[in-house]
């Protein structure tokens, strides 16, 4: 097969779809593998580590999404992108379907095949591909926010450890699952004061075993995030429904009781966001205030750490990459229930239940979309 990864478009986004090494057992099995020029470099990997694992190296994105049909990504194609899709494309990235209708219907019309990263399952539970995006994504929501705590970034001057008769920073987790998790990792490595939220006792008892009792626990209701975010200097949205939009956590009238320069990084945004007042933000303008409260809402966090969450996404993907290579994206969803699972649209139809119900749009089942499809 034709496999292909482009230079992603997006702002400041400089991960990439497929790193040298994935490259190599991909041509070791026989597939031609297409990489934009310089699509590796933000990434640290040059042109010339792409051609000794046997890669073609293509101008541009059009010549790339000619020569290839399988398409690896990183994020949803921008709208630049969509006008090179096909109907025999299979791409395979993270698209957050559920929070863009626009792109949703573009989609459709292209007739292309769209997996998505985040909807992927595993045999024992839980999402593989998006788990180290989250990890990682997690792991960066205390660091950005003690920045943004910082007078000078807009915040209440506050240090997330305190200092010596100070009492460190409330950080607010909400969200006990991967994302939740990781932040909470590092927001006690951190020194601050730290508060998880779920609906999950489950998770709640997992992560107060984890740390030894060091992060305090509470079950999610509207009342007790109500009374937390007042005292939160640091809120962290890291509430998750798989394929499906955020719930809406942060009310705006909770807003109005929260000190003035407290800092809410809504992870969750690239499904829409935890918070009524979140709406996506960029690398290069990160960050907006609304009733003093600064918000972080960046919709591909881990792209400020390209090198680390390219690596990382690439363990996760290449199984699944190999598979639809070796076998043609048809037989291998048919064989493997957990990667077809990934699939939300094919040859324009809607096959992912929470996409469908987000947009009000019509569901196909599975079995009917494959068959109008073809053979890949």
């Amino acid at each position: 097969m034709r496999v292909g990864a482009p230079k992603e478009t997006k702002d400041n986004e400089y991960r990439v779809g497929l790193t040298p090494s994935s490259v190599a057992e991909l041509a070791h099995a026989g597939h031609e593998v297409f990489i934009e020029r310089g699509a590796g470099e933000g990434a640290g990997l040059s042109d010339s580590d792409y051609a000794a694992a046997g890669a073609n190296l293509v101008d541009g994105p059009e010549a790339l999404f000619a020569a290839a049909q399988l398409i690896v990504k990183v994020k949803e194609p921008q709208r630049r992108e969509i006008a090179y899709l096909r109907p025999d494309h299979v791409l395979f990235t993270y698209f957050h379907l559920a929070a863009d209708v626009e792109l949703t219907r573009e989609l459709m019309a292209s007739g292309a095949h769209c997996i998505a990263y985040e909807t992927v399952t595993a045999p024992g539970g839980g999402l593989p591909l998006l788990a180290p995006m989250s990890e990682i994504a997690g792991r960066l929501a205390p660091q950005i926010g003690a920045h943004f705590l910082e007078k000078q970034a807009g915040g209440r001057g506050v240090l997330l450890a305190g200092a010596p008769g100070v009492p460190p920073a409330d950080v607010l987790v909400l969200g006990a699952g991967s994302v939740g998790a990781q932040a909470t990792a590092i927001a006690l490595g951190m020194g601050a004061s730290v508060l998880v939220a779920d609906r999950n006792p489950d998770a709640l008892r997992r992560l107060e075993t984890r740390f030894s009792f060091a992060a305090r626990t509470i079950y999610s209701t509207r009342a007790a995030i109500a009374e937390s975010v007042k005292r939160s200097d640091l809120v962290i949205c890291a509430a998750l429904a798989p394929g499906a939009k955020a719930p809406i956590l942060i009310t705006r009238d909770m807003l109005s009781t929260m000190k003035r320069g407290a800092v809410i990084v809504d992870v969750a945004i690239d499904q829409g966001g935890c918070c009524e007042t979140s709406r996506p933000t960029s690398h290069s303008d990160p960050t907006y205030v609304v009733d003093g409260v600064v918000h972080y809402c960046v919709t591909n966090m881990p792209g400020v750490t390209p090198r680390t969450s390219t690596f990382a996404l690439n363990n996760a993907t290449l199984p699944f990459v190999l598979a639809l290579a070796n076998k043609g994206w048809r037989r291998a969803i048919e064989e493997d229930p957990h990667l077809r699972a990934g699939l939300e649209i094919s040859a324009g139809r809607i096959l992912s239940p929470p996409v469908a119900a987000a947009h009000g749009l019509p569901l196909s089942p599975q079995l009917m979309a494959l068959d109008s499809a073809g053979a890949a």
